[in-house]
């Protein structure tokens, strides 16, 4: 066994005690591959294609059919007669047109494409982990970050409080802060259930049990992508494997109109035969024969079908010119987009990352002028607005930027190693 099925094998173990386990990003994508049921399915594509290539290869050879037939009959004025005919034949197809060849160059085709089909799910899988394994270590520092704030308002309500008992500060002061207190917890659940349906998103990715706990070990590192948008476009147009899909797709649909075409030539195929028949009653007595022949057929009128036929493969051909263009239309867009918001995430990363530093100095601020009596309520409240904002931008722009340059690469179509 490879080391990384040791691995995946040693994972889905822990899951399997219902043990918690410490996932790395590493860890995460080996499991999927080796686990995912949508992949698995994808990869069963490969077999079906496969199996009809042996297909399209058996229809061009030799073929063989035995028979056994018993009978009886009886007529006026003669006895009735038992008898039993056994035969085999045999069919080898000389000239079809090249309607036989096509279809099996055909097959290979689509032999390649099934390939290709099972390496673009991997990369689409490879994306969809990295993306809900950072959505998750963005939920859960979420989650800290409103726990933070409910805990920063409780402790204000509680100073509020005491203040009100002390005749210090008015009742609609204590009022205030409970409602902000209030609608932080709320925040708080809608957070913490966000990050329970991230990790079951992954857990969904790789196949494992639903309930046990992780603890993900890696964590947003940045690092500078370097290539340009132009550089990056030209490597996904090159590289794609669902373009390379199309390109096949046109030859197999190329080869469709000259399997339709031809129906139009003769078809040229060798048949031998051997039978031996024997009469059971009213006598006993066998017979036996062999004949070989060269069949030639050729329809010379079928009302038009066979031109209908050759028009809507060539209508097939051009539709999928079409797709092939279109999907070159959809991938630059894609690459574009991902690669303007990778960028922007970036510029956001940047510049946030003061921000979180000055906001909790105006929160202190703000808390200790209000516990002198210098300050006022809504400066408390602002005041935890903008930490709060100011933390959540900066987690938000970390992982906005590991997504975005995932979905990149992805968009670009870069291999999984």
């Amino acid at each position: 066994m490879k080391r990384t099925g040791i691995m995946t094998a040693i994972l889905l173990l822990n899951f399997s005690v219902g043990e918690a386990f410490d996932l790395s990003l590493a860890d995460a994508l080996s499991i999927a591959l080796n686990n995912n049921t949508a992949l698995k399915i994808t990869q069963k594509g490969e077999d079906s294609a496969h199996f009809a290539l042996k297909r399209a290869k058996g229809n061009k050879g030799f073929s063989a059919t035995a028979s056994d037939n018993l009978q009886t009959s009886k007529t006026n004025g003669s006895k009735r007669q038992d008898g039993n005919r056994l035969g085999v034949s045999g069919y080898l197809p000389i000239y079809s047109g090249g309607k036989n060849t096509a279809n099996v160059d055909s097959a290979k085709l689509g032999v390649d494409i099934a390939a290709l089909n099972t390496a673009r799910e991997r990369e689409n899988l490879r994306y969809d982990v990295i993306k809900a394994y950072f959505d998750i270590l963005e939920a859960k520092k979420t989650v800290a970050v409103n726990q933070e704030s409910v805990d920063n308002y409780a402790a204000h309500y509680q100073n509020v409080s005491d203040l009100f008992a002390a005749g210090a500060k008015a009742k609609i002061d204590v009022l205030r802060s409970s409602v902000e207190l209030s609608n932080a917890r709320q925040t708080l659940i809608k957070s913490q259930s966000v990050y329970d349906v991230n990790t079951a998103t992954l857990k969904n990715l790789l196949n494992v049990p639903g309930n046990e706990p992780l603890n993900l070990t890696d964590d947003f590192s940045f690092a500078a992508f370097v290539p340009s948008m132009d550089e990056c476009i030209n490597y996904a147009l090159n590289n794609r494997k669902d373009l390379a899909v199309d390109e096949y797709t046109i030859k197999q649909k190329d080869l469709a109109v000259t399997a339709a075409k031809a129906e139009w030539l003769p078809g040229v195929s060798l048949s031998v035969g051997l039978s031996e028949s024997d009469t059971i009653h009213p006598s006993s007595d066998n017979s036996r024969s062999a004949s070989a022949g060269v069949d030639v057929s050729w329809n010379i009128f079928d009302s038009g079908v066979t031109r209908a036929n050759v028009d809507s493969a060539k209508n097939d051909y051009d539709v999928a010119v079409l797709n092939l263009q279109k999907d070159k239309e959809n991938i630059e867009l894609a690459v574009r987009t991902a690669y303007l918001n990778m960028r922007e995430a970036e510029k956001r990363f940047q510049s946030t990352s003061d921000a979180v530093q000055e906001a909790e100095e105006d929160f202190f601020i703000a808390r200790e002028k209000y516990r002198s009596g210098e300050g006022i309520m809504l400066d408390i409240i602002d005041a935890q607005l903008a930490l709060s904002t100011a933390k959540l931008n900066y987690i938000g722009a970390q992982y906005d930027y590991a997504r975005y340059k995932a979905e990149l690469e992805n968009a670009m179509g870069l291999p999984v190693e």
